[in-house]
C-alpha cells in the first residue's frame, strides 16, 4: 500500500494536482464570470506562481550551485508564501479591497511583502533583465530625489509604499490589470494552443504543411512560414513558436540543403510573423482591446491586415532567396498519414468557428475562446478515440486518452503561469513607473518634439521602443511603450489606432532588435549556425515590420477603417514592402551596376506606394509597380538560379 502511495505522491503528480485546479478554476470563471477579474487574480496568482514554480522544479534545481536539501527546502518555502497569501486573501479580500485601501495593517504588509519578494525572485530566475529594470526602478523610487538630472528628480517615496502599490492596493501591481489580463482574456485564448497541444496538433500541421509545399526545393523554406503561421494563430511566443515548428522545419530545410543560417533565418522571421496573426497575436493585442476600450474581435479585424502584409512579403523573400541558394531539384514528397489532415482540418475548422462567433454572431472573447475550445476539443477526442479503437492507427498505438486529456491541462497550466509571472513583474515595473511621474515627464518630453515636428516624436519613440525592445519581450516592450509613447502620440492628432499598432509593431520588431532576440537565438541553436549572422538575415527577412510601422501613419486606414478602405490601403502596403522585398534580395540582371540601379528604381517607386501622401499618385505607382515585381521574380529565376550566382551566395551566407 505504502510503494503504491509513493509511485503516485511525486513532484510530477502534485503539478498535475495544483494544475487541475487552476485549470478547473479559470473554466468555471471563463463560462460564469464569478467574482470579476480582480477577485479572481487575488486568489488565481498564487496558484499560477506556485505552478511555475513546481514546473520549473522539474527541469532541474532552482540554484544549481546549491545542495539538494536547499533548492528542497527553497521550493518548500516558496509554495508557503504561495499557499498563504491564498488563505489570507481569500478570508480577507473584502477588507483589503474596500475598507483598508489607503491604510493596510502590519498583516497586510508583511503578506505582501512576501509576495512582492517571491515574484522578483522567480523574475531574477525567469525574466533576468526585467528583474534588474524593477531593481533599478526601486532604488529610483525610493531616492529619486538624489538624482543630479532634473528630468529624473522626484521627491522620492518609501518602502513600505513600494510593497503596498505592488501589491495590496490591486490596480497596479502583482494582482493588478495585467496579471487580470493574463488570467481573463489571455487564458481563454490560451485553451486553444493548450487543446492543440494535447492531441499532438502542432505536429500534425508541420507535416502537413510540408507535403502542401511541394515537390521542389525552393518550396521548402516555404514549409516554416505556412507551419509558423499557422501554429502563431494560437501561440503567444516567437521563441515558443520557434522551438515548436523549428524543431521540425530547420532540420528539413537543412536536410535539403538549405545553408544552417539561413535555414534559422526564415524560423524567426516566420515565427515573429506568428506573433502578428490573430487570434493571440502575441498577447499584446488582448492589452490593446483593454488600453482602447473596445472588444477583441475589433483588434483581429485590423491584425488580419498587418499580418497578410507581412506574409505577403515574408513569403516572397524567402521565395527569392530559396532560388538564389539551393537548386531545383525534384525532390520526394512525404507520406503524411490521414489522421494528421484530419487534425489539421479541425484546427483551422475551430480557428473559422472562433472567427465567427466573434465577429458574425457577436460573441465576448472570453465566451467565443471557450466555446471554440470545446468546439475543437470535441472533434480531436472523437478523431482520437474513431482513429485509435476502430482504425487501429499505427501512430496512436502509444498514446492514450489520459495522457492527452494530462497534456491538455499541464500545457495550459505551463503557459498560463509563464505569461502570469511575465505580468505580474510588469505590473510591479508600471507601478514603480506611475509613482515616480516617469511617465507624465516622459510624456511631456515626446509632446515638446511634437510641437517641432510630429516625425521628430515618432523617431524619438520609435528610438525609445527599439532600446526597451533590446533587452525586454514583445509583450513588456509593448505595454512600456503603449503607457508611455501612446498618450503623447494621440495628444499629437495621432488616432488611436495608429498609435497602438505603432507600439505593437515596434514590440514585433523589438523582439528582433540587435544585441539581443530570443527567437532568432533559439532558431540559431536549432540550426547550429551563428547567433549573430541568423538574426542579421533575420533582420533583413523581417523589413516589413519596420515598414509598415511607419506606413500606417500615412496608410492609416489599414488599421482605422475595416471594409474597403482598409482593404485599399492594405493592399498600397503589401505591394509597396513587396517591392522593398525585391529589391533587397531580387535580381534582375547579372551586372551588378546595371542590376543595382534597377533595384535602387524599384525600391523608389516602392516607396512612393507605402509613404507618399497622395493616394492617386500611390495607387499610379502601385499599378506600375506591381508587374515590376512580377516581371521581376521571373528574371530573378533565371538570373539567380544559375550555379555561379549561386555559389558566391552560398559562400557569402556561410
Amino acid at each position: 500500500m505504502n510503494g503504491q502511495l509513493s509511485a503516485y505522491a511525486n513532484l510530477r503528480n502534485l503539478t498535475l494536482l495544483v494544475s487541475l485546479v487552476m485549470f478547473g478554476w479559470l473554466v468555471y470563471y471563463f463560462y460564469t464570470g464569478s467574482g470579476g477579474p480582480r477577485y479572481l487574480a487575488t486568489h488565481i496568482v498564487p496558484i499560477a506562481l506556485a505552478v511555475h514554480i513546481l514546473f520549473r522544479y522539474q527541469e532541474g534545481p532552482l540554484y544549481e550551485r546549491l545542495p539538494t536539501i536547499v533548492n528542497h527546502l527553497a521550493v518548500a518555502v516558496y509554495l508557503g508564501i504561495c499557499a498563504y497569501a491564498f488563505y489570507y486573501f481569500y478570508q480577507n479580500y473584502e477588507q483589503i479591497a474596500i475598507w483598508r485601501q489607503g491604510s493596510y495593517t502590519r498583516h497586510d504588509f508583511i503578506v505582501g511583502l512576501l509576495v512582492f519578494l517571491l515574484v522578483m525572485e522567480l523574475s531574477r530566475l525567469a525574466h533576468r533583465i526585467l528583474f534588474w529594470v524593477n531593481v533599478v526602478l526601486i532604488i529610483y523610487t525610493i531616492w529619486g530625489y538624489l538624482s543630479p538630472i532634473d528630468f529624473f528628480w522626484h521627491p522620492g517615496t518609501t518602502f513600505y509604499r513600494v510593497v503596498t502599490s505592488s501589491t495590496m492596493e490591486l490596480a497596479t501591481g502583482v494582482y493588478g490589470l495585467y496579471a487580470q489580463l493574463a488570467l481573463t482574456l489571455i487564458a481563454a485564448f490560451l485553451l486553444l494552443a493548450a487543446t492543440a497541444a494535447g492531441f499532438d496538433a502542432q505536429n500534425a500541421l508541420v507535416n502537413v504543411m510540408r507535403r502542401l509545399a511541394g515537390k521542389s526545393r525552393h518550396t521548402i523554406p516555404q514549409t516554416a512560414v505556412l507551419a509558423s503561421v499557422s501554429v502563431g494563430m494560437v501561440s503567444g511566443s516567437g521563441a515558443a513558436n520557434t522551438a515548436v515548428t523549428g524543431s521540425f522545419t530547420i532540420p528539413l530545410m537543412k536536410r535539403y540543403g538549405v545553408p544552417p543560417v539561413f535555414a534559422g533565418a526564415v524560423e524567426t522571421s516566420a515565427s515573429m510573423g506568428g506573433l502578428i496573426m490573430p487570434p493571440l497575436m502575441g498577447v499584446a493585442g488582448f492589452l490593446m482591446a483593454e488600453f482602447l476600450g473596445v472588444p477583441y474581435w475589433d483588434v483581429v479585424v485590423r491584425g488580419f491586415a498587418v499580418a497578410f502584409v507581412y506574409f505577403c512579403s515574408l513569403i516572397l523573400a524567402v521565395y527569392l532567396l530559396s532560388v538564389r541558394l539551393l537548386p531545383n531539384d525534384p525532390i520526394v514528397s512525404p507520406t503524411v498519414p490521414l489522421y494528421h489532415y484530419v487534425k489539421t482540418t479541425i484546427f483551422f475548422s475551430a480557428i473559422l468557428f472562433l472567427v465567427l462567433l466573434m465577429g458574425q454572431f457577436g460573441f465576448g472573447a472570453l465566451r467565443a475562446a471557450l466555446w471554440t475550445t470545446m468546439f475543437m476539443f470535441v472533434l480531436l477526442l472523437v478523431a482520437f478515440l474513431y482513429f485509435k479503437h476502430v482504425l487501429k492507427a499505427e501512430e496512436l498505438e502509444r498514446e492514450t486518452l489520459l495522457g492527452n486529456l494530462r497534456r491538455v491541462v499541464e500545457t495550459h497550466a505551463e503557459m498560463t503561469s509563464y505569461i502570469v509571472l511575465l505580468m505580474a513583474t510588469l505590473g510591479i515595473m508600471i507601478g514603480l513607473f506611475t509613482v515616480t511621474g516617469f511617465i507624465l515627464r516622459m510624456g511631456a518630453m515626446l509632446l515638446q518634439l511634437g510641437e517641432w515636428h510630429l516625425i521628430a516624436t515618432i523617431i524619438a519613440a520609435w528610438i525609445f521602443g527599439w532600446l526597451a525592445g533590446a533587452g525586454l519581450p514583445p509583450t513588456a516592450t509593448y505595454i512600456i511603450v503603449a503607457i508611455i509613447i501612446v498618450p503623447p502620440l494621440r495628444q499629437l492628432g495621432v488616432d488611436p489606432w495608429v498609435a497602438h499598432f505603432f507600439a505593437f509593431l515596434l514590440a514585433i520588431w523589438g523582439e528582433l532588435s540587435p544585441p539581443t532576440s530570443l527567437t532568432a537565438a533559439v532558431a540559431s541553436r536549432i540550426a547550429n549556425a551563428s547567433f549573430m549572422k541568423t538574426m542579421w538575415e533575420a533582420l533583413k527577412i523581417c523589413l516589413p515590420i519596420t515598414f509598415m510601422s511607419f506606413a500606417i501613419f500615412v496608410r492609416e486606414d489599414m488599421v482605422v477603417n475595416p471594409g474597403w478602405a482598409q482593404i485599399h490601403d492594405t493592399a498600397l502596403v503589401a505591394i509597396g514592402t513587396c517591392g522593398v522585398t525585391f529589391a533587397t534580395f531580387g535580381r534582375f540582371v547579372s551586372g551588378r551596376p546595371l542590376d543595382s540601379a534597377m533595384r535602387v528604381g524599384l525600391a523608389l517607386l516602392a516607396f512612393v506606394v507605402i509613404f507618399h501622401p497622395d493616394d492617386t499618385l500611390a495607387v499610379f505607382a502601385a499599378l506600375l509597380l506591381l508587374p515590376l515585381i512580377v516581371f521581376g521574380v521571373f528574371r530573378h529565376i533565371k538570373v539567380a538560379s544559375r550555379p555561379a550566382e549561386r555559389e558566391a551566395e552560398l559562400a557569402a551566407i556561410s
